[in-house]
């Protein structure tokens, strides 16, 4: 949930629209502590947005200016992230992707798709202001894709912290990237995505940001052993790593 505009390190989540939540509880402030005590190291190794040779590599294989990308690295997607999504798109060619926290892979994203041949993006944030400045991203570069203001609300599925209002969404699911809600709401807040891993299509694959970070380590263990129609594997390419998984087909 990033604009092209360079961030801080601590997530925005002041003005977040919540539903159904008087805010968060005292075991989910205690559980941020917790991890937040022994969790600076990844969130300082965040600062990194990857190398220079390689982000320029990743914009000329997209065919875009160096400048598209103007700031990585605080909570935005790193390099190693991006290689990816643009390796699977172009490996995969998806026809439908689902994207939690838009911004910098929102672009990429969206251009992977239209180098491609083609594809549905769906992207959602809580900020509606990131989401018109992310539209008017794509636009300057001739892209578009749903892109979508929603709020958090309690997460479902027994997970804690808050996920998107998302709505109803379509089945056939074939990428779903999940970077948000920020960790600062709670470690474990992205677990809740796996309440629509019954959308992913067979053959379909998930990918996690963050997936080094000690809270995102704990969602996977849980999704490894409620979810076993996943193969789930941590690849350490990246800044900050990503969990991928890839649904029986």
């Amino acid at each position: 949930m990033t604009t092209r505009e360079a961030t801080g390190l601590l997530p925005r989540i002041g003005d977040t629209l919540i539903i159904g939540a008087d805010g968060r509880s005292i075991a989910d402030r205690a559980t941020m502590i917790f991890f937040g005590a022994f969790q600076w190291p990844w969130l300082l190794r965040s600062l990194h947005g990857g190398r220079l040779a390689d982000k320029h590599a990743l914009l000329d294989r997209l065919d875009l200016p160096y400048d598209a990308l103007p700031y990585l690295g605080s909570w935005k997607a790193d390099t190693g992230l991006l290689g990816l999504v643009v390796d699977h798109i172009f490996e995969a060619r998806p026809q439908l992707v689902v994207e939690f926290g838009m911004g910098a892979s929102t672009l990429i994203l969206a251009r992977a798709l239209q180098q491609a041949g083609g594809g549905e993006l769906i992207s959602f944030d809580q900020h509606a202001d990131f989401v018109v400045a992310t539209r008017q991203w794509l636009a300057d570069y001739g892209l578009k894709g749903d892109l979508r203001a929603v709020p958090l609300r309690p997460s479902p599925d027994g997970w804690p912290g808050l996920w998107y209002d998302h709505g109803p969404l379509p089945d056939g699911i074939d990428l779903m990237l999940i970077d948000g809600p920020p960790w600062s709401i709670h470690p474990l807040t992205r677990g809740a995505a796996a309440s629509l891993f019954d959308h992913v299509s067979p053959g379909g694959t998930v990918m996690l940001d963050d997936g080094a970070r000690p809270g995102e380590r704990f969602v996977a263990r849980r999704w490894r052993h409620a979810h076993p129609e996943f193969d789930f594997r941590l690849d350490l390419s990246g800044t900050k790593g990503t969990l991928i998984g890839r649904k029986a087909g």
